[in-house]
Parts: C-alpha cells; sequence; structure tokens
C-alpha cells in the first residue's frame, strides 16, 4: 500500500523560490540573475530581500548565462532562472562552452517545464530540456518532485561546486514529502518496495506512479517498487540495476520526450548492466498543446491510469 499522504498541493517553483531566499541569507556569495520573468519563477522572493545581489537581465539569456559565468569565476555563486524552454536551448551554445566547458559554478533553473504550462502551449512546453543538458559535460540534473524536495534540491545545488540544471514545474504538484526526508544529489529515493515491476520516475510523475502502484496491487495483485530518480544525471546505476534484477521488469515515468531523458538513461545503465524488459511513459515524439494542466496530462498519458497500462505491458513481456 501507498505509505504517502497528499498534503495539498504547490508548485516546485514555490519550494525552490522559498529555499534561495533562505539561502541568500546564509551565504551572501549567492547572486541571482532574471530574465523578465522574475514574478512566474518566483526568483522574486529573493530580489525583494537582497535587491542588491539581483540583476535583471532582460530577455537576454545568453547575455544571463554569460554574466552568471562571470560571477561564478569570480567567486560567486550565481542562479539563473527563466522558463524552461528558454533557459536551455535558447542559451545552449553559452550553456555549452562558457558554463560547462569551464566546470563554472553555475545554477540554471528551468521553470515551468512539461505540458503542465497549460495554456502557454507547445512553446513554452519544455519536453526536450533534459536531453539537450544530459548530454553536456559536468552538468548536473535535477527534477524534485515536490515542494519540499524542491526546497532540498536548491539548498543541495547551493551547496555543491559545479554547472547544475533544477527542472521545476508552473502548476500544482501534489506535496507528499516530509521535510525532514533525506535528500542526496545522485542517490534515488525507494518510495515504495516491490517485487514484479520497478516504476522509476521523476518530478510530476512520482505521485502518479505511486497511484499506479496502488491500483496495480487492488487490482492486479502486482507489486510494484516506486522509485523517484530526482537526480537524472549523475544516475543512480546501483538502485536500477538491484530493481531491475529483483523485479524483472522496468517502467520509466517522466514529464518529457520519449527520447534523451530519464528513460533512455536508466535503458543506457539497463543495457550496460543488467538487460531487463522496460518500457516508457513519456511524450510520444511530438509537441504538446495549449490546455489546462490535469487535461494534458491524462491527454498524453502522463497520468496513473497510463502508467497501470504500461506497466500491465512490460508485465507480460517478462520470462
Amino acid at each position: 500500500m501507498n505509505k504517502y499522504i497528499k498534503k495539498g498541493s504547490k508548485p516546485t517553483r514555490t519550494g525552490f523560490g522559498e529555499a534561495l531566499a533562505q539561502q541568500g541569507e546564509k551565504n551572501d556569495k549567492i547572486v541571482v540573475l532574471g530574465a523578465d520573468v522574475t514574478g512566474s519563477v518566483l526568483t522574486s522572493f529573493f530580489a525583494e530581500k537582497y535587491p542588491e545581489r539581483f540583476f535583471s537581465m532582460g530577455i537576454a539569456e545568453q547575455n544571463a548565462t554569460t554574466a552568471a559565468v562571470g560571477l561564478a569565476l569570480s567567486g560567486k555563486i550565481p542562479f539563473f532562472a527563466c522558463y524552461a524552454a528558454f533557459a536551455t536551448f535558447r542559451n545552449a551554445d553559452q550553456i555549452r562552452i562558457s558554463v560547462c566547458y569551464n566546470n563554472a559554478n553555475v545554477k540554471i533553473i528551468g521553470g515551468h517545464a512539461g505540458v503542465t504550462v497549460g495554456p502557454d502551449g507547445a512553446t513554452h512546453q519544455a519536453l526536450e530540456d533534459i536531453a539537450l543538458m544530459r548530454l553536456l559535460p559536468n552538468m548536473t540534473i535535477v527534477v524534485p518532485c515536490d515542494y519540499e524536495q524542491a526546497k532540498k534540491a536548491t539548498v543541495a545545488l547551493a551547496e555543491m561546486n559545479g554547472p547544475a540544471y533544477l527542472r521545476l514545474s508552473r502548476a500544482n504538484v501534489p506535496m507528499f514529502t516530509d521535510e525532514s526526508d533525506k535528500f542526496e544529489i545522485g542517490k534515488a529515493d525507494v518510495l515504495q518496495d516491490g517485487a514484479d515491476v520497478a516504476i522509476i520516475a521523476c518530478g510530476s510523475l512520482v505521485w502518479e506512479s505511486l497511484v499506479a502502484a496502488e491500483i496495480l496491487q487492488e487490482q492486479n495483485n502486482i507489486s510494484a517498487a516506486v522509485i523517484n530518480c530526482h537526480t537524472v544525471k549523475p544516475i543512480d546505476k546501483e538502485t536500477i540495476v538491484k530493481y531491475a534484477r529483483k523485479c524483472g521488469a522496468v517502467v520509466t515515468a517522466e514529464e518529457h520526450q520519449i527520447y534523451g531523458g530519464l528513460g533512455s538513461a536508466v535503458a543506457e545503465v539497463l543495457s550496460q548492466d543488467c538487460p531487463t524488459p522496460m518500457e516508457f511513459v513519456a511524450m510520444q515524439d511530438k509537441f504538446g498543446e495549449s490546455g489546462e494542466p490535469d487535461e494534458l496530462l491524462k491527454h498524453f498519458g502522463f497520468d496513473a491510469e497510463n502508467i497501470v497500462k504500461t506497466v500491465l505491458t512490460v508485465i507480460a513481456k517478462k520470462k
């Protein structure tokens, strides 16, 4: 049974904004750069408390990233936040060469990721950002599952040294983790043990995976392990292989394209260390649409019902 209880809903961007402002009080080396969407990605919390350490760069993502590198190489800890669709692809060259090649201590924050941006439509629904950032040497990628974990992830990124990408939601997502829960970059959280299938998820689909696991147990007598793989890079190979061997079947679930994201990362691990029947819950090589977040999640199969169907498919492939 799912031991986790939904304790309301908040966007992960809220956890980030609150934690960043708190870290600003603890560490005066933290500086923040904005790209005209400060109120949307909630770096406004930091800007209101520390205006002398906040730099509004306008709609100029490339300039903001380059400036962030200069600040990092001068000993500061810069956070640059805007919409994920623009934080990644619009300034991919600057992130690759200025940030990653220099191994600069820059934190790129991609807000409003996935189809849950909703009415903003396909142009703003970043579904390829994990794939792009995962390719880059030295880059760490974290996709928190809820408000509390976004707070912990923000603290962890402020304390680590090196390039990092934090992927956040605009829409409310269920709050189910606790303030006391441990968070470690590169170490997946096993939220529920299981023996028949391992569901490995990140971001908004972690909760949907827990709901799916409960349905599978009640309706199909299938025991599903649920793993919150909040760090897509560096990925937790040990936990993935352990549960692939234990369960003999794996399903990945992410609010991202089927190519290049969490599913691809898990498949790479399994192909080398533990070949296992596997299925993917992800965007099926298409762009998003305008609509309400919940409608879009269901329409594109990012819901518990589709995770259940996908698990039944992979279970049928087990020898």
